[in-house]
């Protein structure tokens, strides 16, 4: 379950949000002024900060700046009331990864939560040295994979795929973005869309469970991994 901060003075706001976010399924922990949404950003570990600019005892661009010269990652969208370009620009160049002027539209709040969170991920993914999943242990930088304590031998293009859908964990991935990403095709065609099934098929007897609950097939689309 992902955790959302909501740092925002309008109680209306807040608990609209806390509430469809709820529904969503992730949880939310609310401050309605600056010091204490500061202090639940750097205590709570929240995997993602909705934080209004302007805002009582310490205002949002404080709070942004102050993050990230901790070295504070977590990704932050900010909320505005102010149509001003200026406040918008100064909250990315603070360290905000996005913003949305008030009203909005909470569809659109939602769908750049989750983008931020997939990003975050992934990003988080790519600079791990090492990843664990059952009995298996990647590492990324000698590309050397183990599964009981027992090396395992993965051909250069299994260890790329199998890197790409980790990087992307949980997000379907379509034959046509492995082509391309791991091949350079630009365009699938019948035998080798068959050479992605074939490495896929091949991971899931090198490193999976036995039935495969790793790699997982999406109807119509190509595959994911699920830790």
């Amino acid at each position: 379950m992902k955790h959302i901060l909501i740092v925002e003075d309008d109680p209306s706001i807040q608990k609209g949000l806390k509430a469809s976010f709820e529904a969503e399924g992730y949880s939310v922990r609310c401050a309605s002024d600056g010091e204490t949404g500061f202090s639940l950003a750097t205590t709570a570990s929240p995997d993602i900060v909705i934080l209004d600019i302007m805002l009582p005892k310490k205002n949002g661009q404080d709070i942004c700046r102050d993050l990230r010269q901790l070295g504070i990652q977590t990704p932050i969208l900010m909320l505005t009331s102010k149509a001003d370009e200026l406040d918008k620009v100064l909250g990315l160049e603070l360290g905000a990864d996005d913003y949305l002027t008030k009203p909005f539209s909470l569809r659109e709040l939602q769908a750049r939560v989750k983008a931020l969170l997939r990003r975050n991920v992934a990003v988080s993914k790519k600079e791990l040295e090492e990843y664990r999943f059952s009995d298996v242990i990647v590492d990324f930088r000698k590309r050397d994979v183990q599964k009981g304590n027992v090396a395992v031998r993965l051909t250069p293009k299994e260890f790329d795929v199998l890197k790409y859908l980790i990087e992307h964990e949980g997000e379907p991935i379509s034959r046509d973005t492995l082509l391309t990403e791991i091949w350079g095709y630009k365009k699938s065609a019948d035998i080798e869309s068959r050479t992605v099934d074939s490495h896929i098929d091949s991971l899931r007897k090198k490193v999976d469970a036995k039935p495969s609950k790793h790699f997982i097939s999406v109807h119509g689309i190509g595959y994911k991994f699920v830790k």
